[in-house]
């Protein structure tokens, strides 16, 4: 089983939205060399916090209407979700520190 979870316009409230744990949602696609280098990232966070914090993908090729209902105007977009609703982003390709200290500041505000 992948540790990330994969988003569309059909599960997003739900499993975004709605979750009671902090989530990471990345904007990606196949297409992107930044994104290919940040998944393995992404996966070693998600696998590391199971159970404490979710990471999410969605494809932006797939998933027009998020894309355009968040603004995304490049990836990787990152954007950090709690309580239902957006706290921060990251745009581009960042270290597994940063994205790992914005999601410990994500926690600790809530």
């Amino acid at each position: 089983m992948k540790p990330t979870i994969e988003i569309n316009e059909t599960n997003f409230e739900t499993e975004v939205l709605n979750s009671t744990q902090p989530v990471l949602v990345d904007f990606w696609a196949d297409w992107c060399g930044p994104c290919k280098m940040l998944a393995p990232v992404l996966d070693e966070i998600a696998t590391e916090n199971a159970g404490r914090i979710k990471v999410a993908k969605v494809n932006v090729d797939e998933n027009p209407a998020l894309t355009e209902r968040f603004r995304i105007q490049s990836i990787p977009t990152l954007l950090y979700f709690a309580g239902g609703q957006l706290r921060n982003q990251t745009v581009g390709a960042a270290s597994k520190k940063r994205i790992v200290d914005t999601l410990g500041a994500l926690a600790a505000a809530n």
